[in-house]
Order: structure tokens, then C-alpha cells, then sequence
């Protein structure tokens, strides 16, 4: 357990302060795309969705209809905690550590991409239960 501690704390000691404001700003983008999905505002949510995903999802319903689909434990969950985070660039990825609405444990892992306006997007998620191999 302390080892964890200690990698956490020097991992952080390496992101810069203007990385640290990165992630928090991304951490704002998927926390206001994660109350969206518990009000079920659609169009809301796909603001949040980086260009190549709103390619592949070209409205909010059917972006929205994959992710209950897809991804449950990210639009309905008893908790939903971050985790460590990466910044290199204009990209950053952060852990998420969520409980289903049914107590089971997940992780996912959101990746961001600032865009040519400034903004941080959604560029991808990727879940799996806790505790299972990559």
C-alpha cells in the first residue's frame, strides 16, 4: 500500500503545474459529461465527445443509445472516482474508478485531446472490471 502511495505522489510530482490545470480542466469535461448521462441529456453529453467520435455517432441519441448500451457502468454507477492521470501535450488520459448500480467494480480509462478552439473533448473511453488483466 505505501508503495502505491509513493508511486502516486511521484507521478503527480511530475506533472507540471499547467499539466495539473489540464487535468483538472479534464476532469471537469468527463465529470459534466457523467451528470449529463444521470439526467439523460443527450445532447448535453455529445457536447462533450471529441469530432472523430461525433463521426462515428453523427447525433446525440445514437451516441447516447451506445453508451447505455456499451457502457452502463459509466452511465449509471453508485460512485464514480478519479484516478491517476496522465498530461503529455495537448493530450491527457485519466483513470476512472466506478461502482455499478449493481456493486460491481470497473475502471475506466478516458483519454482527452484539446482541440484547435481550446477546449478539452472526449477522444475515448476504455472499461473493464476491476482487477482484470489489460
Amino acid at each position: 500500500m505505501r508503495a502505491l502511495a509513493l508511486i502516486t505522489v511521484l507521478v503527480f510530482a511530475l506533472i507540471t503545474p499547467a499539466a495539473a490545470a489540464d487535468v483538472t480542466a479534464a476532469q471537469e469535461v468527463i465529470r459534466a459529461q457523467e451528470q449529463a448521462f444521470g439526467r439523460d441529456d443527450a445532447a448535453a453529453a455529445y457536447s462533450y465527445a471529441a469530432p472523430a467520435i461525433r463521426q462515428i455517432f453523427p447525433q446525440a441519441d445514437i451516441f447516447m443509445s451506445m453508451v447505455q448500451q456499451s457502457y452502463a457502468p459509466v452511465y449509471r454507477h453508485r460512485s464514480f472516482e478519479f484516478g491517476e492521470a496522465k498530461s503529455e501535450g495537448d493530450w491527457i488520459a485519466q483513470r476512472v474508478d466506478i461502482v455499478d448500480a449493481n456493486g460491481e467494480a470497473w475502471q475506466a480509462l478516458y483519454t482527452l485531446e484539446r482541440q484547435a478552439d481550446g477546449s478539452l473533448k472526449i477522444t475515448g473511453c476504455t472499461l473493464r472490471k476491476a482487477g482484470q488483466a489489460v
